[in-house]
């Protein structure tokens, strides 16, 4: 089939990749290139340099709808989207015979919006999934192709999820476009109770022991892909407080026993520093101090000179 497709950030490399290696690829949308670093250098989005080496025609629009013309002149059987990150004009939308497949990393209608992985981790769920659905106007809410279920690990964090849903949803966009070029196009309405997954915004990234040990665990795994989490703790004989990234927890199951949250209850090499919350414990394994690499927990607890039966205490 002759195709568009859609993305911007890494995780719709493989998608392109897979969509040129079986169809016709007519042309790619990605964002425009955008500064960073301290020289404020012009970076092109993942997909761009993707589909430059595959030799690919790229357009990078500044207005949404200013393709749409260009586009209809293509003649593309259909559009495949992966994190585009731009809301697509009607006129876009239009612009091929199929329509606009949208590869969405949950199983809609559950987390529509734009960070559905950190969502399902947020809130402590065990099963996620891919859902490729028919872009319509309202936000994740189109009718669906194909739909895949996969099991939300223990020890899964945002990166580990995101890397098997990605896996998923290449076979899944495969079998899709299988379906569509023999005719097979479903649009069976999505069931369900919806709930969102807005962008992520900065405070949810603050990390206290007045938490629980559930919810601190989770907004841990939830944030490695940003912004990343941490703490702000008041350490003795510094005037401001560390900020401390944290980059691996784990819960601790068993009872908990008296004492107050940020006691420091054991120290192992290997685990870390289990401590106590408002409500359960869990072991910190891994923190980046503020402009430092990573650590393991217990070296940077001997660097405040701390052990069992001290006390870590945060900011409130």
């Amino acid at each position: 089939m002759r195709l568009l497709f859609l993305g911007s950030p890494g995780e719709a490399v493989p998608f392109l990749e897979a969509c040129a290696r079986e169809h016709e690829v007519a042309a790619v949308l990605t964002q425009p290139d955008k500064p960073s670093g301290r020289g404020l250098k012009l970076s092109p989005p993942p997909v761009k340099l993707a589909a430059q080496r595959l030799g690919l025609r790229v357009l990078q629009p500044a207005d949404p709808a200013e393709p749409a013309p260009e586009l209809q002149a293509l003649g593309a059987d259909m559009a495949v989207v992966v994190a585009y990150g731009r809301i697509l004009k009607p006129e876009v939308l239009a612009s091929t015979r199929h329509g606009f497949l949208n590869v969405h990393f949950s199983l809609l209608p559950r987390w529509r919006g734009a960070a559905p992985v950190a969502w399902t981790l947020l809130s402590g769920e065990r099963r996620s999934g891919v859902s490729l659905f028919w872009i319509e106007e309202g936000l994740d809410t189109g009718p669906l192709q194909r739909q895949a279920p996969e099991d939300v690990r223990e020890d899964d964090d945002e990166p580990t999820l995101m890397s098997r849903l990605v896996d998923l949803g290449v076979r899944e966009l495969g079998s899709a476009l299988g379906e569509v070029a023999e005719g097979r196009v479903r649009r069976e309405p999505q069931a369900g109770e919806p709930t969102r997954a807005p962008k992520l915004h900065a405070a949810i990234a603050r990390l206290d022991f007045k938490q629980s040990a559930e919810e601190f665990h989770n907004r841990v795994r939830a944030l490695q892909g940003g912004p990343k989490p941490y703490l702000l703790l008041k350490v003795p004989g510094r005037e401001q407080p560390l900020r401390v990234a944290v980059l691996k927890t784990a819960l601790e199951a068993g009872a908990e026993g008296p004492g107050e949250a940020g006691d420091l209850v054991r120290v192992e090499r290997s685990r870390g520093i289990l401590i106590r919350l408002r409500s359960g414990r869990l072991w910190i394994s891994q923190v980046q101090p503020e402009g430092k690499k990573p650590v393991f927990s217990a070296d940077f607890l001997n660097g405040l000179r701390l052990g069992p039966g001290g006390r870590l205490e945060t900011l409130p």
